[in-house]
């Protein structure tokens, strides 16, 4: 791997190990302020509004833009979002601006691979990249769990600068400022990016030449034999697993009795498996051989519903850990095939973009769902069954998607197979 590439690794864990530290921190603020549950359950739809919103925008500004330079300018935007979080603004509405600067990040951080690593190191680089998010993940739910609990907060409450008196008083309050620490090291590291020598491609002026350039790259990847199958994939994968990161909160404090930093603690075991299948399969799994994971899909779903059988920690720890395993050796293959085709189709940034777009949205919709089914009394069981048999349903819809296009789109498939199999090499 390119030097550059460690540079981008360290970032990447800085700005996401933040990221997931200040939903718990935010999830306290709201519980502390007496918001409604199904407001805290609405921080992950909020978080992906931005993705949705500026998709066609985004991607396009990320290929006009040296990538490491976009990437400090997302962290820049976080720091505000936490800033806004602290004095005054509604978490809800500065975790969406946290989500902005996420958003702006992502098309960025994914293309520079394609820029700066030759298409055989791709799944490899994937793998680390996803790897070291799924780190960033279990620590940042850990830490933030941490730093809102008993057992450190006091620490940081007693923490005073002479004449300054910067209004934290609540352990949250704390966590969300030792945020900001994180996003400065992110963006000392995003100035240290090295510049490749790919071209940058202008940035239209008027928004309707964006969106007819987006709906354009969108519908390109989705009339693509592949990209079309991976895309799907990754879209069902992320709108279901990025809303289960709270259904598993919500189902420790029934299931279990466990307040927030413990039921954090689930969380760690669930990055730890989904860190280790992305991590093997980054060396087993060959970019050709990536539509072999999708029926992992399946067994996915049946996991998440078997979670409702569980009310000992001892075996639901280790079945979270497996859970997050079968999730992660799913994700990388795909995530890595998809981003091959959007990069033969399209500019890197863009085909991340319109990636981010189907993800995000994806997310959007099934975090809004269920805040409202929230609000109307819906079980958190019942919840978690849904999700389960979702999973499985669209994942067997998706294996047979694909083998319709063998079968009757069979010269089409073998030929961008050929593709993936000679720039592999």
């Amino acid at each position: 791997m390119k030097r550059g590439f460690y540079t981008i690794m360290s970032a990447q864990f800085f700005s996401s190990l933040a990221d997931n530290a200040l939903f718990v921190a935010a999830i306290e603020l709201m519980r502390g302020a007496g918001a409604a549950e199904w407001q805290r359950a609405a921080l992950v739809p909020m978080f992906a509004l931005f993705y949705v919103v500026l998709a066609p925008f985004l991607g396009a500004f990320s290929d006009a833009v040296p990538k490491g330079k976009v990437m400090f300018y997302a962290n820049a935007i976080k720091v505000a979002a936490c800033l806004l979080m602290l004095y005054g603004g509604h978490p809800l509405i500065a975790y969406a601006f946290v989500g902005l600067g996420a958003a702006a990040y992502s098309p960025a951080k994914y293309g520079i691979l394609t820029e700066l690593l030759p298409t055989s190191q791709l799944v490899k680089a994937n793998g680390w990249i996803e790897g070291l998010t799924i780190l960033s993940i279990i620590f940042g739910a850990g830490l933030g769990g941490q730093l809102t609990g008993p057992r450190i907060s006091p620490y940081l409450l007693s923490v005073h600068v002479p004449f300054i008196d910067f209004g934290i008083h609540t352990p949250a309050q704390a966590t969300v400022a030792c945020m900001v620490i994180l996003y400065v090291i992110a963006a000392a590291f995003n100035l240290r990016i090295p510049r490749t020598d790919a071209v940058l491609e202008p940035f239209a002026g008027k928004a309707s030449e964006l969106l007819r350039d987006f709906s354009q790259c969108n519908a390109r990847l989705w009339d693509d034999k592949l990209g079309q199958i991976s895309l799907a994939t990754t879209t069902l994968f992320w709108g279901v697993s990025g809303n289960l990161r709270y259904l598993v909160l919500a189902w420790a404090g029934v299931a279990l009795g466990f307040d927030t930093p413990h039921a954090t603690l689930l969380l760690v075991l669930v990055g730890l498996g989904t860190a280790t299948g992305a991590l093997v399969a980054s060396v087993t799994v060959r970019l050709v051989h990536a539509t072999r994971v999708i029926l992992l899909g399946v067994a996915l779903g049946l996991a998440v519903i078997a979670i409702n059988t569980m009310h000992s920690v001892w075996i639901a720890g280790p079945f979270l850990t497996l859970l997050g395993a079968i999730g992660g050796y799913m994700v990388v293959p795909m995530n890595a095939l998809l981003q091959h085709r959007g990069h033969n189709l399209m500019g890197s940034g863009r085909s991340i973009a319109v990636q981010n777009f189907n993800e995000q949205a994806a997310i959007l919709g099934v975090g809004a769902l269920y805040s409202a089914l929230t609000r109307v009394g819906l079980q958190v069981y019942t919840s978690i069954t849904i999700f389960g048999v979702f999973v499985a349903l669209m994942s067997l819809l998706i294996y047979r998607w694909h083998r319709s296009n063998l079968v009757n789109h069979r010269d089409e498939v073998e030929g961008l197979l050929a593709i993936a199999r000679s720039d592999s090499h």
